[in-house]
């Protein structure tokens, strides 16, 4: 039985797009296939009477094609700190099974890769935070705002987008590192499209 849950908290996400990541627009992706993974970091949380608060859970993964057009690769990447039923949950939330905005990514995933469990050491500071799993030997990912090709002046940029399932309005960026290495999974996105915003659920 699926248990009422909630969360909110800042959302990380990068993946092999140019800038702007034409996904967010309805478009193809730039290179033809999909592969980054969003990060969720949780200020605030509950799954039935289980406490997710300050906890952090992944989901890399790939696609040949648009994400929309199926058949990814995914794995769930849950924060080493969590507790037996802690990770339990998280790892309901990440596969879909309990609805929000995960089970968009199970609806479009064929194939499930084992689930990693690793310390996560973030630091948050908006669109130039970073996320280190293992000491980076899993996932590291650092993001930044990217410069005006002219001047070198860094651009502030906004997405919102009212029909997000993710979140309704992010900060968009690059990556500085974005590297991510697992069994069956390994790529390094570093340098192009990044994301950066907050966000709040609530299911089944």
């Amino acid at each position: 039985m699926v248990s009422k849950w909630r969360m909110s908290g800042s959302l990380l996400g990068e993946c092999n797009c140019d800038w702007g990541c034409p996904c967010s627009f309805d478009a193809p992706p730039t290179h033809g296939g999909c592969r980054g993974v969003y990060t969720w970091i949780i200020d605030k949380g509950a799954y039935g009477d289980v406490k997710l608060d300050g906890l952090g859970v992944a989901l890399p993964g790939i696609w040949p094609g648009a994400v929309h057009l199926g058949h990814g690769t995914q794995l769930v990447l849950i924060d080493g700190r969590a507790t037996p039923a802690q990770r339990k949950a998280l790892e309901t939330l990440g596969k879909g099974e309990a609805g929000g905005p995960f089970a968009v990514f199970t609806s479009v995933t064929e194939h499930w890769l084992p689930t990693i469990v690793a310390p996560f050491d973030v630091r948050l500071n908006g669109i130039r935070s970073t996320v280190r799993v293992d000491s980076g030997k899993v996932y590291d990912l650092a993001l930044s705002r990217i410069k005006n090709p002219v001047t070198g002046d860094e651009e502030e940029l906004y997405l919102d987008k009212p029909t997000g399932f993710t979140a309704k309005r992010s900060e968009l960026g690059m990556s500085t590192a974005a590297r991510f290495k697992a069994p069956g999974l390994e790529y390094d996105n570093s340098g192009q499209y990044a994301e950066f915003s907050t966000f709040s659920y609530t299911g089944p």
